[in-house]
């Protein structure tokens, strides 16, 4: 990692502590953070240690010259930043550090954090929707949503701020909308979305499309040891021509697939 470019990168992002009582520069709380997440820390603690155990490093780029910061003023300093300044220098930092290859595969989920939640009526719940790219393990972008209802409104305003381009994005059954096929296309993307009863007459069509073909087809099984298990796949490909009825809504969709 490329000390200097990371500095460009999150530059924008404001110190809101009081001046008089700073005595670690953000930027070093900020960057030593990062890279102690990157090499699996959990939490505050695991940060600091991580300092401690890399401090001549640091101290040898300019960083961490009065010492070691405790875990909890690194918590103070990390969490006085203002979320959506960070989320935007994140972003533009991985765009210019993860080069997107065609027919990469771009994965948007949302999650619940654990321990997010008031244990006593579960208020405060924090849902977080992410894209992942899948060959790099690299998270592209994140939005944080109070509810998991809200994630269909999150997930497009997370790819208008991704570039999509020559990447197929998946998500699950969800975030199966045209407006969120749109907004992929529009991104430069293709899309590969999972459909259940939420869009029943696609779902149904689907459904009857490939009990009509599927006894012509040449069987092709998968076979594959995972979990503590051996699991068999077949995949099946249906061109968009063998629905019956109206799916023009549905931009640029080319193929059906069964798994």
């Amino acid at each position: 990692m490329d000390i200097d470019t990371f500095k460009d990168y999150f530059s924008a992002v404001d110190d809101n502590r009081q001046s008089a009582k700073i005595t670690y520069p953000l930027f070093d709380l900020l960057f030593a953070s990062l890279c102690a997440v990157i090499a699996g820390s959990k939490g505050w603690y695991d940060i600091r240690e991580y300092i401690l155990g890399h401090h001549d490093w640091f101290k040898h780029n300019g960083m961490f010259k009065d010492g070691i910061p405790a875990d909890d003023t690194i918590a103070r300093a990390i969490s006085s930043i203002e979320p959506s300044a960070f989320q935007a220098c994140f972003i533009d930092w991985m765009k210019a550090v993860h080069q997107m290859t065609d027919g990469q595969v771009v994965a948007i989920d949302g999650k619940t954090l654990k321990g997010s939640y008031n244990r006593e009526d579960r208020s405060n719940t924090i849902h977080m929707v992410s894209a992942y790219a899948s060959e790099n393990h690299l998270v592209l972008g994140q939005l944080k949503t109070d509810e998991k209802s809200n994630e269909i409104s999150a997930i497009p305003e997370l790819i208008r701020l991704l570039d999509l381009r020559g990447a197929l994005v998946t998500i699950d059954a969800m975030a199966c909308q045209t407006t969120i096929a749109k907004t992929i296309l529009e991104q430069g993307g293709d899309y590969l979305l999972a459909v259940k009863q939420n869009q029943g007459k696609l779902a149904n069509a689907i459904t009857e499309a490939f009990s009509e073909q599927r006894r012509t087809f040449n069987d092709d099984v998968e076979f594959e040891y995972g979990h503590g298990r051996i699991e068999s796949r077949q995949c099946y490909v249906l061109d968009k021509a063998c629905l019956s009825g109206d799916f023009t809504r549905w931009p640029s969709m080319q193929s059906l697939v069964m798994v």
